[in-house]
């Protein structure tokens, strides 16, 4: 077996994989909840004409899909390509607002019992989101895992899911109070 620095191990790929399968797993699962809220969310940002504002509820479909094409190396690379076009349009369609100066707009990504405004760092989130899903549609090395492997990823996943439930919470949290979102 030849070692190649320019492909994915396989562990760190899996555990990618799994991540960005939660990611849009769980985001879909938060608009499918409430199709209204997010559908009311998305027309709020102001970017689509009235008449396609019902089309938003596309969007949980598209993520939905994403998570399952990126189960399977056959489609990983378009899902893969499909999940970077959305996260760069979540990144666009909130920078296009906050320079709008619309920062109590309802950002949509969280269930309708969670309703944050926008901000510069879930821009910035989506854009390192698309980056790490970018470097996940690279080659991977053809080696099987091992046991320590599988501990591994199902350590990391289990960290991962933490540590990005963790920071999402404590980001959202520096929303001044009192503040009225748009997009109820």
């Amino acid at each position: 077996m030849v070692y190649d620095e320019a492909m994915l191990d396989p562990a760190i790929g899996l555990l990618a994989t799994l991540l960005f399968v939660l990611l849009f797993a769980g985001a879909a699962l938060h608009k499918i909840r409430a199709p209204a809220h997010f559908a009311q969310a998305v027309a709020a940002y102001q970017l689509l004409p009235e008449r396609l504002a019902g089309a938003a509820l596309v969007i949980p479909a598209l993520e939905a899909l994403v998570a399952l094409g990126l189960l399977f190396p056959a489609t990983r690379g378009i899902a893969c390509g499909l999940g970077i076009l959305l996260l760069l349009s979540y990144a666009w369609a909130i920078g296009v607002n906050l320079r709008r100066g619309r920062t109590t707009l309802d950002c949509g990504c969280g269930g309708p019992d969670e309703r944050r405004p926008i901000a510069a760092w879930m821009a910035v989130r989506n854009l390192v989101l698309a980056a790490g899903l970018a470097l996940l549609a690279q080659p991977w090395q053809a080696r099987p895992l091992a046991a320590a492997d599988i501990l591994t990823v199902g350590g990391g996943c289990a960290v991962g899911a933490l540590l990005y439930a963790s920071l999402e919470r404590l980001l959202s949290r520096v929303v001044p109070q009192g503040t009225r979102l748009v997009g109820r």
